[in-house]
């Protein structure tokens, strides 16, 4: 067995293992929230300050990086949205949801450890690059959505309240604060010290398995409810043309061969648990975005790994 065919089936089987500590009853509901927590909370900031801390970004190519990444988001969006406004014949704002849907990877609870265990500490920095623009303008492109159709198509969008908004979940939220705070400990130029460092690698070193424990258990929470054949279509785009356009561009633009293969890995990653959070938000495609992010983080066993073959037969 290859060593990136065994990470793909660690990482996954991590997952699994969440999902049937569900499944059975072994551990209460209750407890895939606490543990989610501590992932969210504590763990993955503290991996995401550590690696600001300590990473050298030279070569990441940020803002080609950033910009062909986020040109792929917005086409696989706009082709959720018209997959359900047109094709399935929902409404407007259950667009947003199938747009969000096919393409909010799931870069924290899954794609930390998947990168991690697949390209190292140097793949994390890169995927650190785009966690740190990743949530704040997901953030704002469904906040501003949500003015738009979320309150009624006929009332006007008011900026100062988007800005509001956007910046009153951005600064509260431990992921951009742990990115945050190490920026600011970086720019002293001064080491940790020695009783912080083991603190902070310690609970930075639990991230990962603890992540993948805490989505499998997320998966048995949400289930699977009716809504399959469009579930199942923005499932194919986020796991199949997300990652074939950012292919394509990050080669055209000649990105460094790690960063490149980041890009689609990280493309590639299922939907996470901020579609549903948006399908609440909105009050309407909770069982569609609950079922397309269980669908696509199952599938993903399988496409993961034909993404992994080609990034590594195209970029070496």
């Amino acid at each position: 067995m290859s060593p990136l065919t065994e990470t793909v089936l660690f990482v996954f089987s991590l997952v699994a293992l969440g999902y049937l500590a569900g499944l059975t009853g072994y551990l209460k509901p209750a407890s895939g929230e606490g543990i989610s927590d501590f992932a969210v909370r504590v763990a993955m900031p503290l991996l995401l300050f550590q690696t600001m801390v300590k990473a050298d970004f030279h070569g990441a190519a940020p803002w080609s990086l950033w910009s062909i990444y986020f040109t792929a988001v917005a086409i696989t969006w706009s082709l959720g949205h018209l997959v359900m406004t047109r094709v399935f014949g929902r409404d407007a704002r259950a667009g947003i949801v199938g747009g969000v849907s096919s393409s909010f990877s799931n870069v924290v609870l899954l794609g930390a450890p998947f990168i991690l265990g697949v390209f190292g500490p140097s793949g994390f920095e890169v995927l650190s690059l785009l966690v740190s623009v990743h949530l704040p303008t997901m953030m704002m492109a469904s906040i501003v959505l949500f003015e738009m159709f979320g309150r009624g198509g006929g009332e006007p969008v008011h900026p100062l309240r988007v800005v509001r908004s956007f910046l009153g979940k951005l600064f509260v939220n431990p992921l951009i604060i742990g990115i945050l705070a190490g920026l600011a400990w970086r720019i002293t130029g001064q080491p940790l010290p020695q009783l912080t460092g083991r603190l902070v690698d310690a609970l930075a070193n639990t991230a990962g398995p603890v992540a993948l424990f805490a989505m499998g258990l997320s998966l048995r929470r949400f289930g699977i409810s009716g809504n399959i054949r469009p579930a199942l279509a923005l499932s194919a785009l986020k796991l199949l043309l997300m990652p074939a356009l950012v292919l394509g561009l990050v080669w055209l633009f000649g990105l460094p061969p790690l960063t490149a293969k980041v890009a689609v890995m990280v493309a590639a990653l299922p939907s996470g648990v901020n579609s549903y959070l948006i399908a609440v938000q909105f009050n309407t495609g909770q069982a569609l975005a609950s079922n397309q992010m269980t669908i696509a983080t199952a599938g993903a066993a399988v496409t993961t790994a034909f993404w992994l073959m080609i990034v590594a037969h195209v970029f070496g």
